[in-house]
């Protein structure tokens, strides 16, 4: 057995809302992945000194330390490409929470930024490592799709911090995509009443077999965060979701991928199709904006 000492990453993370938040707790907690990874301190435009022991230190110094080799992008949607960009551009690998920009070109020339300086960029993906989508997928596997539709409801947000309703729920989108394979857009349209914080964007979509798919964010205040599903295949429905039980360590599941990405133990096959999925997803909601927009 090879006796020398475990190579430990160096991580700063940026952004200390709910995300970033659970990232430092994951950091700090004893796991596998956490072995490879060192906390060194955290990044935010508040002044906050330190959370739980871990010390706040510039932007800059974040950029230029040689100890940090691993920024942990955890800010809000508007800020990951300049981030992102700061950091590749000064050596370091990155995990950003998704969606990892606002448009399928900028993520296609910070891919390249990274290919270029030999690192790691990692986009999160929580909601493909959550019980109901293992449970999806399991259902949908080697059936024959005759149409589906997803309704997605919560609160508002801001579009300003999050983008566009495309962007922002590109996480339904991305189930889609992970389930059915590439899709094309057919139309979409957005409602908006402004003063009443109201927004629903409709989405409809197609398989490569051209069995139709309807993706709907609907936003409102009072509007419980919910998941409504309708699949009907040719040998039968699923409608709506089961209590498939307790997501458990979603954000630590994504940091143990990102770790095997660090440790090159990924295969290229495995990324290149994670980056193609990725790409597609982002270029799918461009177009939907594009489309909504241009109606407007």
């Amino acid at each position: 057995m090879d006796a020398e000492p475990q190579r430990r990453f160096g991580v700063v993370v940026v952004g200390v809302g709910r995300a970033g938040s659970v990232r430092i707790r994951d950091l700090r907690s004893p796991n596998a992945s956490s072995e490879f990874l060192n906390l060194i301190g955290f990044v935010s435009r508040r002044e906050l000194g330190s959370i739980e022991e871990v010390k706040q230190i510039s932007l800059e110094d974040a950029l230029s330390s040689q100890e940090v080799e691993v920024a942990f992008i955890c800010s809000e949607s508007s800020s990951h490409e300049d981030y992102i960009r700061q950091f590749l551009n000064a050596g370091k690998h990155v995990l950003v929470e998704y969606p990892m920009t606002l448009s399928w070109a900028a993520a296609k020339d910070l891919w390249e930024l990274a290919e270029r300086k030999g690192k790691v960029l990692h986009e999160e993906h929580v909601e493909l490592l959550m019980e109901e989508f293992a449970f999806l997928k399991k259902e949908v596997v080697g059936k024959d799709l005759l149409k589906g539709s997803l309704l997605f409801t919560a609160g508002p947000l801001e579009e300003g911090r999050f983008g566009f309703p495309a962007f922002s729920g590109i996480s339904r989108l991305t189930w889609l995509v992970s389930l059915f394979g590439e899709l094309s857009l057919v139309s979409a349209t957005l409602e908006e009443r402004k003063e009443d914080q109201y927004m629903k964007m409709t989405v409809c979509l197609e398989t490569e077999n051209k069995s139709p798919l309807t993706w709907i964010e609907e936003k409102a205040p009072g509007l419980k965060r919910n998941r409504h599903l309708s699949f009907h295949f040719k040998s039968g429905s699923l409608e709506n979701m089961p209590n498939v039980g307790i997501n458990k360590n979603i954000f630590l599941k994504d940091q143990k991928i990102f770790v095997q990405k660090l440790l090159g133990q990924v295969s290229e096959k495995e990324l290149a199709a994670e980056k193609k999925r990725i790409l597609h997803c982002l270029w799918l909601a461009g177009e939907i904006q594009k489309h909504c927009c241009s109606k407007k």
